[in-house]
């Protein structure tokens, strides 16, 4: 697939930019920030997910059960600043999906420079994260983090 364009829109309509948090103890702010982008997909169409991984040339595709669908995902710090943020500014999104990435790509930049080990950096990722438009159930509250990270001795 060649068509960088294309898979804009098609983000616009079937992908999310988002960051996840685990709590982790060994971490010194007891929190983990682990951002991503996804491409959901049916069964019938998984196929196009194979097309835009290879487009990217990073990421994996797994299926998730709770949703019966197929998941193009990339995950790593590195490869989320070399490519996925790129192709997004050279061939930006169109909806409002674009504020997501923004803020996606202000986290990414925070986290490159390890300001997710820092108390402050944490909590800025944190309210920056839960003001994107995640209608995902998310496992924490905005509070209980931000009251984990003010617990540790960062």
């Amino acid at each position: 697939m060649d068509n960088a364009s294309y898979i804009s829109g098609f983000t616009d309509g079937e992908g999310s930019f988002l960051v996840s948090f685990q709590q982790r103890a060994k971490m010194s702010t007891g929190i983990e920030a682990r951002p991503s982008f996804t491409i959901s997909q049916h069964i019938r169409n998984k196929e196009i997910l194979f097309q835009i991984c290879e487009y990217f040339g990073c990421g994996g595709i797994r299926f998730n059960k709770s949703d019966q669908t197929y998941k193009y995902e990339v995950r790593g710090l590195k490869e989320l600043s070399r490519k996925i943020i790129p192709h997004f500014e050279k061939f930006p999104l169109q909806t409002s999906k674009v504020n997501d990435f923004e803020k996606f790509k202000i986290i990414c930049a925070l986290m490159k420079v390890n300001k997710h080990r820092s108390r402050d950096g944490i909590k800025k990722i944190i309210e920056l994260a839960y003001s994107m438009n995640n209608l995902g159930a998310r496992r924490y509250d905005k509070a209980l983090l931000l009251k984990i990270v003010d617990k540790m001795k960062v």
